[in-house]
Parts: C-alpha cells; sequence; structure tokens
C-alpha cells in the first residue's frame, strides 16, 4: 500500500461563480461542499493524513475532526505550499474540492501508476477542431487536465519551493524535470467553476433546515449626534454613546445574523478598539455582516426585532426602520418585523437612560436550486 496523503484546495474566493455565496460552501444535503467532496476522496483510500486548506480555517474546523484544515493563501500555489508543510508521506494527491465526483476508477487509475512516474494526471481528449489563434493544432496532441493528480512529495515540495506559480501540480513537477504520466479521465469529474454549472451536475439539494439566531445590544444616551435605529433618524435631543454611530438596532441585528450562521459576534468582526469603525455608518457594517453570512451558504428567512425605550415613541417610525433594513439586506420588507415596547418605568431604560434592542433571525441555506 502506497504512503499517500490528500491535499483538499478550498480556500478559493470563487470569483467566476457569480453568486453570493462561495461555491465551497454551497449545502449538498446537509453539507457544506468542501466536506462532500472531501469525504469522497477520503472514502477510496487509508490515507497517511487529509488537509484541506481554507480561507477561515476556524470556522470550517467546526464542521469536522476528521480532517487538518489550515490557512491558504492568496493563490493556488501559495494554499498548496502551506499545506505541503503538514506531508510527511511518500506521494500527494492533490485535487480541487469544486471537482464534487471523483469517481473511484479514476482515482485507482492513478495509484496504479504512481511508481511509474513523478506526477500522474488524469486527462480528457479533444474531439471538436482545435485552432491556437488562428493555427490548426492536432486535437489527438491536446490534453484537457484534470484533478485529483498524484505526486512524488519531495520533487512538489521541490517546485513549491521556488518563487513561481503554478497553475497546477504537472506543471509544478515539469518545472524541476520530473517525468510525467498521464491516464485517462472522466467527464463526470466536471469541475464547478460557474454557477450554470449547478444545473448539469446533478448534486443533490440543500435540506431545508432553519437556523435561528439571537442578538441583544444596550447604549446610553447623551452623544451629542442623531439617534439612529435601523439606518433612520428619530427625532431626540440626544443620541446614543457608541464607538461607531451608535445605531443600537444595527448591532442586535448584525449579531443575531452572525450568531445564526455561527460566524462569532460583531465585536469579533468590527471590535470597538479599532479607528477604522470610529463613528462608523453601522447599517454599512450591517450590510457587510449580511455578505458574510450569504457567502458561507446561508439565507434570511425573517427578523423579528423589539426595541426597546421609554422615549422616543417609535410608532410613527417602524415601518420606516423595517423598509430601511429590508432595503440595506436587499429582502422584502415583509421578512423584516419591527416592534416597539417599553419596561413600564422599570430600571435604565425606565429612566430614559437608553435603549435596548432584541433581535431574533431564522436562515436557510442558500438554495442553488432555484437559480
Amino acid at each position: 500500500m502506497l504512503d499517500i496523503s490528500l491535499i483538499m484546495l478550498a480556500a478559493g474566493d470563487s470569483t467566476r461563480f457569480s453568486l453570493p455565496v462561495k461555491k465551497q460552501f454551497i449545502r449538498l444535503g446537509d453539507e457544506p461542499l468542501w466536506l462532500y467532496a472531501t469525504k469522497n476522496l477520503a472514502s477510496f483510500y487509508d490515507f497517511k493524513k487529509i488537509i484541506v486548506t481554507s480561507s477561515n480555517s476556524a470556522y470550517m474546523k467546526k464542521f469536522t475532526k476528521d480532517f487538518h484544515i489550515v490557512d491558504g493563501g492568496e493563490s493556488r500555489s501559495s494554499s498548496l505550499k502551506k499545506a505541503l508543510e503538514f506531508v510527511d508521506s511518500n506521494f500527494v494527491m492533490v485535487s480541487d474540492v469544486a471537482r464534487v465526483f471523483v469517481s473511484k476508477d479514476l482515482f485507482l487509475r492513478l495509484i496504479n501508476e504512481a511508481n511509474n512516474y513523478d506526477c500522474v494526471s488524469p486527462f480528457l481528449t479533444v474531439c471538436d477542431t482545435s485552432l491556437y489563434g488562428e493555427k490548426l493544432i492536432k486535437r489527438e496532441e491536446i490534453k484537457l487536465i484534470q484533478t485529483p493528480q498524484l505526486s512524488k512529495t519531495n520533487l512538489l515540495k521541490k517546485a513549491l519551493g521556488s518563487e513561481k506559480e503554478f497553475i497546477d501540480d504537472s506543471s509544478a513537477i515539469a518545472y524541476v524535470g520530473g517525468k510525467l504520466g498521464f491516464v485517462a479521465g472522466d467527464e463526470k469529474t466536471k469541475k464547478l467553476t460557474y454557477k450554470n454549472d449547478l444545473k448539469t451536475m446533478s448534486l443533490p439539494p440543500p435540506e431545508k433546515e432553519f437556523f435561528c439566531g439571537t442578538g441583544f445590544d444596550v447604549h446610553e444616551f447623551g452623544e451629542d449626534r442623531d439617534l439612529l435605529l435601523g439606518g433612520v433618524k428619530i427625532p431626540y435631543h440626544t443620541g446614543l454613546k457608541a464607538h461607531s454611530d451608535g445605531d443600537v438596532l444595527a448591532h442586535s441585528l448584525s449579531d443575531a445574523l452572525l450568531g445564526a450562521a455561527n460566524l462569532g459576534d460583531i465585536g469579533e468582526h468590527f471590535p470597538n478598539t479599532s479607528k477604522v469603525y470610529k463613528n462608523a455608518d453601522s447599517m454599512k457594517l450591517l450590510a457587510k455582516v449580511y455578505e458574510l453570512v450569504l457567502s458561507y451558504g446561508f439565507e434570511l428567512v425573517n427578523a423579528d426585532i423589539t426595541v426597546v425605550a421609554e422615549e422616543p415613541k417609535l410608532f410613527k417610525f417602524k415601518d420606516e426602520i423595517s423598509q430601511n433594513i429590508a432595503n440595506c439586506l436587499n429582502v422584502d420588507s415583509f421578512k423584516i418585523s419591527v416592534k416597539a415596547s417599553t419596561t413600564e418605568k422599570l430600571g435604565f431604560i425606565g429612566r430614559k437612560e437608553g435603549i435596548a434592542v432584541l433581535c431574533a433571525v431564522n436562515l436557510k441555506y442558500f438554495d442553488w436550486t432555484k437559480i
């Protein structure tokens, strides 16, 4: 049995995917794509180590303890180089998580040729007439390279030790003079690149689960500024004290969204110790929070918001606040409920010292089947 480690690349930014969710976080059933694809390959072999590169390793570690999750880099080469630091096996297999359906037959074809070459890659042939510029190319000489690719670890590390960027492992091994081998690829091992690929890949749809999050925030009156709630200016003689613009409603809703997606809290993302967020527009921060939530595979079902204040009275402003939040998040306003309450003159709120806001939100998996 060969001594092999597996590296799954999942640190990309999905710029060509053209959806708010990163492709590695679309849900296939109840699992993000990166986990689904990794489990598929992991089931074929007793790998020495299984390493997954990530743009947020702390978050991805919450999904499994079976794999090593490491922070990737800004390019494929830099991500692979970081992952290789954890590899001490003779061979390393590298694949993109976007290749969801790698077959066992293809996997075994690579394994069977491992000792004959320094890098083995699957490829597809071209059946159409092919041109490079205006020059005709012999189509039988064209190879469309796929992943996974199986390489000798020492040579791949040697190649990645240079400053050169490589688009795949075979080009890296060729750069250091290694011997390349090729096996028949598989049409079904298509790489998910564009959103329209979702319509042709027969992927399992996302589960219809709901995720609840709550938010709570309090701010004290006493700042010489506008009183803002959900980005709406409320007529009052004083504003709220805060490092940012003091929009306590936006802060509470941000925390609820982050909590439902298990992405931390607003203080982690926008610390009040940073000068960057001094007097920051909290509605812009809320928009960034929801953009983050979307990128990790969720979308809003509804939000229920309760503003607790003795003064000012908010009855006339509830609909405007609701609509402003809906516009900020680009959702229908019926999904945003805003209520106002008091503490019947009890406590600091009853003494008109500040405002508290409680939020509850529900998220669901982004439904990519409806694109």
